[in-house]
C-alpha cells in the first residue's frame, strides 16, 4: 500500500506542476508551503484514485477563483452587528493544542441556533473560519511543532441539543457540502460530549442525518460524561 500511495502522490504532483496562473497562486494559498499534505488529503477523499482526486482539487481551485476565496478574510460581514449576531449564535473557538500539536476546536453544537441571518451569511462566516484555520492556525501549529500539521481535533458539546435543531438541516447540509468538496480530510477526530437522549435516539435512527452536523469525519469518540 505504501508503494502504491507514493506512486499516486508522484503522479498527482506531476499533474499539479503543470498549473498556470491564477490556479497556481490559489493552490499555494491552499497548501501553505506543504503541497504534499494537500495532495494526500484529496487522494484520501477520493480513495487514492489520481484522476478523481485531480478533478476534485481542480474543481476546488476553480471554486476558489470564482468565489474570490483567497480574499475572503478581508471581506467583513456588514453591518457589524449582523456579523456579531452570526458569531454569537455559532459557538466555536480554538481551545488549545493536542500533544501531537494539532489545534483543538470546541463547538457548542447544542446551543448554536443559526437563526440570525440567511444561509449565505452563515456560509461566508464558516468559510472565513476555515480559511483562518488553514492559513493562520495550522501554519502556526506547524511552526511550533517543527513538522507539518494539516488536521485538527474537534470537541462537539451537545449540551442543550433539541430536536428542533433538525430544522437547520438545509443550512447545515449546504455548509457540509462546501467542506466535503473544498476542505476534505481536515479533521482527524471528533469528540462528542454531553450528548443528551435526543442525540442517541437520532443516532440510532440515522447516522447520516447527524453527519450533516459534523461534515466529513474520520472517527467519532464518545467520552463518558
Amino acid at each position: 500500500m505504501a508503494a502504491a500511495s507514493e506512486e499516486a502522490i508522484k503522479q498527482f504532483s506531476v499533474l499539479m506542476e503543470q498549473l498556470e496562473e491564477p490556479l497556481k497562486t490559489t493552490f499555494q494559498n491552499v497548501h501553505q508551503g506543504y503541497p504534499r499534505g494537500t495532495l494526500l488529503r484529496f487522494l484520501k477523499a477520493r480513495e487514492w484514485n489520481v484522476p478523481k482526486a485531480y478533478k476534485m482539487l481542480m474543481d476546488c481551485l476553480n471554486w476558489r477563483l470564482q468565489n474570490e476565496i483567497d480574499s475572503v478574510l478581508a471581506k467583513p460581514i456588514l453591518p457589524a452587528d449582523l456579523y456579531r449576531s452570526i458569531r454569537d449564535t455559532l459557538l466555536v473557538g480554538l481551545t488549545g493544542y493536542s500533544k501531537q500539536g494539532q489545534p483543538v476546536y470546541a463547538f457548542g453544537v447544542g446551543l448554536s441556533t443559526f437563526d440570525r441571518a440567511s444561509v449565505n451569511y452563515y456560509l461566508q462566516s464558516h468559510i472565513q473560519m476555515n480559511e483562518y484555520r488553514d492559513r493562520v492556525v495550522l501554519p502556526g501549529a506547524s511552526e511550533m511543532s517543527g513538522k507539518q500539521i494539516n488536521t485538527c481535533l474537534k470537541v462537539m458539546d451537545m449540551t442543550g441539543l433539541k430536536l428542533s435543531a433538525l430544522n437547520q438541516i438545509k443550512m447545515l447540509s449546504t455548509i457540509t457540502a462546501v467542506d466535503d468538496l473544498n476542505y476534505p480530510e481536515k479533521t482527524e477526530t471528533y469528540y462528542i460530549v454531553n450528548a443528551p437522549y435526543v442525540f442517541s435516539a437520532c443516532w440510532k435512527v440515522s447516522a447520516h442525518i447527524l453527519d450533516l452536523f459534523f461534515g466529513c469525519w474520520h472517527s467519532y469518540i464518545f467520552p463518558v460524561n
